[in-house]
């Protein structure tokens, strides 16, 4: 895919509102999105999560399987008609009275989609597109004709504890054997950068991830010589965490957010953005890992045969 076809895959998914338990637009863009390409199928489980899979040739299981979720924190009407806001942003950043309603749902006030200077900026980057980067892997899955078999998974109320995720981890439609790559967008933490490349999410708060599928991930970087960063995002926690709780294995993937939550460092309310340079980095890392590019079937084997032949070459040193 082209960057200008990325873009409007982008636009389309962020111009659609959302919020926890009101992802009704933001689904009915996917699923049409999915519509149009004739080698993916799809269904919604029994809490709305939509289930998505990329089939093409003779194998039938996916091995991966691309997670990200359809909302984002706002304000949800209540039983008794109130406003209540769900979503990690603490009350003090909550007083912006710029908010734009949806019937029974609002958001910030901030634009939908914009970009300048390289990067996208939008009221709802996280994680519209972490959805988005699963819609253009699997466009560029069919241009390219991939006999491949991979699943994606757009869940709903991640903002308020994984429920989507957790619904679904618990349905068991998912093949046991899947292992679940979490697309998110984060604050950076430690070296991380906005604009260096698609970010190897070691781990979160909560959890640390797959090492085995971390190195796939890195050996499909290396292979395709995408720049990536390597790091632990310990400011809050992913589906992955969730996913692993119920026998998943998981590795995670995150592009650097800057205003996490619509909240400025200096406390403002502002739209979410990130590098379109990283956005493009994320759907191409995405295709060579599905595609099996530098494929490592057992990274801790190459590991073992490097150490090993390592310490052959200091035998003279030994001393027994």
């Amino acid at each position: 895919m082209r960057r200008k076809e990325m873009l409007a895959v982008v636009e389309a998914l962020t111009r659609q509102p959302t919020a926890p338990f009101h992802e009704d637009a933001v689904r009915d863009e996917i699923e049409a999105q999915l519509r149009e390409m004739p080698h993916v199928k799809f269904q919604r489980d029994a809490f709305g999560n939509v289930v998505a899979y990329y089939q093409r040739g003779r194998k039938r299981t996916a091995d991966w399987g691309l997670a990200a979720h359809m909302d984002h924190p706002g304000w949800v009407r209540g039983e008794e008609g109130e406003m209540e806001f769900l979503g990690s942003v603490a009350p003090r950043f909550r007083s912006d009275p710029k908010k734009q309603s949806f019937g029974d749902f609002e958001m910030w006030d901030l634009p939908p989609f914009r970009v300048r200077d390289g990067k996208i900026h939008s009221r709802a980057c996280d994680d519209l597109i972490g959805c988005a980067e699963i819609l253009c892997v699997f466009r560029e899955l069919e241009e390219r004709g991939a006999n491949v078999c991979c699943a994606g998974l757009f869940t709903r109320a991640e903002e308020i504890g994984f429920v989507g995720a957790i619904k679904l981890a618990k349905a068991e439609i998912l093949p046991p054997s899947l292992t679940i790559l979490s697309l998110e967008t984060s604050t950076p933490r430690g070296t991380a950068e906005i604009g260096k490349g698609p970010i190897v999410r070691v781990g979160d708060k909560a959890s640390t991830f797959d090492g085995p599928a971390t190195a796939c991930l890195l050996a499909a970087a290396a292979a395709e010589k995408i720049p990536v960063q390597r790091c632990l995002l310990d400011g809050g926690t992913c589906e992955a965490t969730a996913y692993q709780l119920y026998g998943y294995t998981c590795a995670a993937a995150s592009l650097a957010l800057g205003n996490y939550h619509n909240v400025t460092p200096e406390g403002a309310i502002a739209a979410e953005f990130v590098a379109i340079d990283d956005f493009v980095g994320m759907v191409r890392l995405c295709v060579a890992l599905i595609l099996g590019s530098g494929e490592v079937r057992d990274p801790r084997k190459a590991l073992r045969k490097k150490l090993e032949g390592n310490a052959r070459g200091y035998r003279k040193f030994y001393r027994l």
